[in-house]
C-alpha cells in the first residue's frame, strides 16, 4: 500500500515537471521577465543577509565575513550599555511617533477635502501643486529649510520676532528640531501620500451617496458614514505599514540637517549607525545596531497586523 502511494506521488511529481516545462516554453518571455525580477531580488535583497554575521564579529575587511574574529553578543552589549542608547531610543521614538500622529492622517484629511471640492480646474491644480514637492531632491529640501530656519531666514525671523529674539538660528536649537523634521515631511509628502487615498475614494460606489442624501444626510453625515467607512481598509493597510516604519526614522535628512549643537535631539538610530559605519568604521557594532532596529520594525509591523486582523478583519497577511 505505502509503495502503491509513492508510485501515484512520483506519477502525479513528474506530471506537474511535465506541465511545468511545457508551460515555460508556451510564456518564455513572461518567465524571462520573472527571472530578471527574482534575480533582482536574491542579488540586492537575499545575498546582502550575509552581511549581518558583522552584528556578531569584530569585522576586519582584510579577513571577510568568515576570517574575523566572533565576539558574539559583544557588539549588542556595548550599544545598550553604552552612554548614547536612551538619546537615540528617545529621539528616535519620538520623531518616528510625532511623524506617525501628524503626517499619517493629513494625507487622508488632504484627499478628503481634495474630494469635496467640485471645480476641476482648481482641484487639479492643487493636486499637481501638492504633488510637486515630492520629486525635489532631500538635498534640496534640506538646503531650502537651512535657508529659511537658518540665522536671517524668513522663517527664523518670523519665530525670533515671536520669541523676541534678534538673531535666530532654528537649526542650531535642540529644541525645534522635531517641528523642523515633521513640517518639512509634511510639506514635502503631502500631495503624493494623498494619491492612493483619492484612488480608493474613486472607487466608492456612488449609489451609496446617493441613497444617503435620499435618507437626509448632509456632505458631513456623507463622509462620516459612507467616505470615511470606503476608505477604510485602505487606511488600516497603509497604517500597518507605516507603524513598521516608526523606528526607522530617515537618516538622509537628519544628516543634511544635524549638527553637534543639536545631538541631544536630533541624534537618532540611523545616523549612529553612519557615524559608526562610516566615520568610525565599526562595522560590527553600527551592523548590530541596524539588526536591532530591523528586529523592532518587524516586530511592530506583525504585532499591528495582528491587531489589526482582530479588530477590524483587515490585514497584510
Amino acid at each position: 500500500m505505502a509503495k502503491k502511494k509513492d508510485s501515484e506521488r512520483l506519477i502525479q511529481e513528474k506530471k506537474g515537471i511535465a506541465l511545468l516545462m511545457q508551460d515555460i516554453r508556451r510564456n518564455k518571455v513572461i518567465y524571462l521577465f520573472l527571472l530578471v525580477i527574482l534575480a533582482f531580488f536574491i542579488v540586492f535583497n537575499y545575498a546582502p543577509l550575509v552581511g549581518l554575521l558583522m552584528a556578531f564579529e569584530r569585522y576586519n575587511p582584510k579577513k571577510g565575513f568568515f576570517g574575523s574574529k566572533w565576539v558574539g553578543l559583544d557588539n549588542f552589549r556595548v550599544f545598550f550599555t553604552g552612554p548614547y542608547v536612551g538619546r537615540l531610543i528617545k529621539n528616535t521614538v519620538g520623531m518616528g511617533v510625532l511623524d506617525l500622529l501628524i503626517n499619517f492622517p493629513a494625507p487622508i484629511i488632504f484627499a478628503l477635502i481634495l474630494n469635496e471640492i467640485s471645480n476641476k480646474i482648481f482641484k487639479k491644480t492643487v493636486q499637481t501643486a501638492s504633488y510637486m514637492p515630492y520629486f525635489i531632491s532631500a538635498v534640496v529640501v534640506c538646503g531650502l529649510v537651512s535657508t529659511f530656519c537658518g540665522t536671517g531666514g524668513s522663517i527664523a525671523n518670523l519665530f525670533g520676532a515671536i520669541s523676541g529674539q534678534k538673531t535666530l538660528n532654528m537649526l542650531n536649537e535642540p529644541k525645534y528640531f522635531w517641528g523642523i523634521y515633521v513640517a518639512m515631511n509634511l510639506w514635502q509628502g503631502l500631495g503624493y501620500g494623498s494619491i492612493i487615498y483619492l484612488s480608493a475614494l474613486s472607487s466608492i460606489d456612488q449609489e451609496l451617496y446617493d441613497a444617503a442624501y435620499v435618507d437626509g444626510a448632509g456632505r458631513w453625515k456623507q463622509t462620516l458614514h459612507v467616505t470615511i467607512p470606503g476608505i477604510l481598509p485602505m487606511i488600516t493597510m497603509m497604517l500597518i505599514m507605516r507603524m513598521g516604519g516608526v523606528f526607522s526614522v530617515g537618516a538622509d535628512k537628519i544628516l543634511l540637517l544635524y549638527n553637534p549643537a543639536t545631538y541631544e535631539s536630533a541624534d537618532v538610530i540611523n545616523t549612529y549607525v553612519y557615524r559608526m559605519g562610516m566615520q568610525q568604521q565599526d562595522y560590527g557594532l553600527s551592523t548590530a545596531v541596524g539588526l536591532f532596529n530591523s528586529i523592532i520594525g518587524t516586530l511592530m509591523l506583525v504585532t499591528t497586523n495582528q491587531i489589526s486582523k482582530k479588530l477590524s478583519g483587515t490585514s497584510m497577511f
